[in-house]
């Protein structure tokens, strides 16, 4: 066996059943590997580009819970995997990137394709590996897994000198389990900390649960539930920890920050205890950070011990697991009932729902609302970046976790159409959609051929306003009006774009022609369908919080 060979036989060992990529000089002996027999189990996906590999395995790993792997030859293969790399670092998405990488006795020389990858992505992965051995590797790849998908997950890069993945093993061991010093996981909630935040958590008259990301990595919506019914405190989730908490509940919010729902952001302006979970005080979400929250004590669970106190102090700080970290508060506290905080949440909601103004024309939030009832809100959504982003959090119902997956903290245009197809290969079974912009969709749109070779069809929702809408949203608010790199000029045709991949393609610009289409794309099964929604550029997302600023700040309509 040679070092390639064994980092196939490693990856079957850790379950791996879809590699993402494209090959190249370095990388061609994990190639090799791949169509031996002994590698049957493993299903490599030849990609359009190295970037949407790394956004297939993010989609792959955030829908099915399951570590995603993307594969890259040296050079620029690597240099194109780095925004997916940092994209999966800020979204605390599991991934395992693998590069070729020259031979080890040019490294170093300006060879032809070399970079310094490591160097490269060093701020923006949890760890790297560079074996100078074969017979490193078996216990490199079960360590890289091990980071990824351990503590707070994230990306691990693991760079392969060709003649490294030349050369024999002398023995072939995968090892059970890997102690690695100075990676220790605190997992186990203190005593200590859960008895401080019970006592928080009995005292407060206003609670409310400010829930993240981190809640969907853990699958800790259960003990969520059981929370929230126990002490009867409304929730309100981050963009990335939409599902994590039902849309469906009456002591939903959906989402706060900038975008949020006014009722979420009066909630957290009002409360006198927040119970924040899994979640990292992004800016997006708090504004002026010094005006967020100005009546609460903070009760903060986090694992990753960087993001404790880095933007907001918590009077109770929990590092651990949120699921743990849960089950034990739940134990801990006494039942209670808010009746006023309560009945106060549940006015804001009714006297502010979301809301925007039907003139008759075609309007993003109505074609997201068909969507959802179409769909029955069961379907898995991605998106790319923009104003469309924001409708679809704010407008599609989600109510399990792992069925919104859209790119939060690095905000990377192009990620949709990837994400959706790496969604698909990990649920097959379930119905899939892109919600797009025709600004982000031209990132990845040669994605559209992978799609297609490998028979996995997913329905695309495209908003189309020949803008980029959020940038001009912003030019309209604040910059007078002044557009500058902002009009998509001569935009293609998409339904002929999508017909020339051998994909369905549809237009459509009245409101009455969204349902026939949305209807004509779930009868078809064998193909991807593409939809171009053409509508008003004017449109504005709202409510918004212009940034930096806070809830007292926030614009609830144009005239509000």
């Amino acid at each position: 066996m040679n070092g390639a060979e064994a980092v196939v036989e490693s990856l079957k060992r850790e379950g791996v059943k879809h590699i993402f990529g494209i090959s190249g000089g370095a990388a061609l002996p994990l190639y090799d590997a791949l169509v031996q027999p002994t590698a049957k189990d493993i299903t490599n996906i030849l990609v359009r580009h190295e970037q949407a590999a790394a956004h297939m395995a993010e989609g792959y790993a955030r829908s099915s819970g399951r570590v995603g792997v993307c594969i890259a030859t040296s050079g620029p293969g690597a240099t194109n995997l780095v925004t997916g790399i940092a994209d999966s670092v800020l979204d605390s998405t599991p991934l395992v990137a693998i590069t070729g990488q020259v031979a080890t006795r040019v490294i170093g020389t300006d060879a032809f394709q070399e970079s310094d990858i490591i160097g490269i992505t060093m701020p923006i992965v949890k760890h790297s590996f560079q074996p100078r051995s074969p017979d490193e590797i078996p216990w490199m790849i079960k360590a890289a897994f091990h980071i990824a998908s351990t503590g707070r997950p994230g990306p691990v890069l693991v760079d392969m000198p060709k003649d490294i993945s030349e050369a024999k093993l002398k023995e072939f061991i995968y090892p059970e389990e890997v102690h690695l010093r100075g990676y220790k996981v605190t997992r186990e909630a203190a005593s200590a900390d859960i008895e401080k935040a019970a006592e928080l958590v009995d005292k407060a008259k206003k609670p409310l649960l400010y829930v993240g990301g981190g809640l969907v990595s853990t699958d800790a919506h259960n003990e969520l539930l059981a929370l929230v019914d126990k002490i009867e405190a409304p929730v309100t989730t981050t963009l990335m920890g939409r599902g994590a908490f039902p849309d469906s509940h009456p002591m939903c919010l959906n989402m706060l920050g900038m975008h949020g729902t006014a009722y979420a952001n009066w909630a957290v302006r009002d409360c006198d205890l927040l119970i924040a979970l899994g979640v990292r005080f992004d800016d997006r979400v708090t504004g002026n950070l010094a005006r967020f929250a100005p009546n609460a004590k903070v009760i903060h669970v986090e694992i990753d011990p960087a993001e404790i106190h880095k933007n907001r102090y918590a009077e109770v700080a929990i590092q651990a697991d949120a699921k743990d970290a849960l089950k034990k508060l739940h134990d801990a506290v006494k039942p209670a009932k808010h009746p006023e905080w309560r009945q106060q949440v549940l006015q804001w909601k009714e006297e502010q729902p979301l809301r925007y103004k039907k003139d008759g024309t075609l309007k993003p939030q109505y074609i997201l609302q068909e969507l959802a009832d179409i769909t029955r809100g069961e379907a898995i959504l991605t998106t790319d970046v923009g104003q469309h982003q924001m409708w679809a959090a704010q407008y599609y119902p989600f109510n399990r976790p792992r069925q919104f997956l859209t790119s939060g903290g690095l905000g990377t245009m192009g990620f949709g159409l990837p994400a959706a197809l790496g969604a698909k290969f990990a649920n097959p079974d379930q119905e899939v959609w892109l919600v797009s912009g025709d600004g982000s969709f031209q990132m990845h749109l040669q994605e559209l051929a992978t799609s297609m070779i490998y028979q996995k069809p997913v329905k695309i929702a495209l908003f189309n306003n020949q803008h980029l809408g959020m940038v001009k949203q912003w030019q309209d608010m604040f910059y007078g009006e002044r557009y500058s790199g902002v009009q998509l000029k001569n935009v293609p045709n998409f339904k002929k774009l999508a017909e020339a991949y051998g994909a369905v393609g549809i237009t459509v610009n009245k409101p009455e022609e969204v349902r026939p289409a949305m209807e004509k794309a779930r009868e078809v099964d064998d193909r991807t369908v593409l939809i171009d929604f053409h509508y008003d550029p004017k449109e504005h997302v709202y409510p918004m919080i212009p940034s930096g600023m806070s809830v007292d700040e926030m614009r609830l309509q144009p005239d509000e």
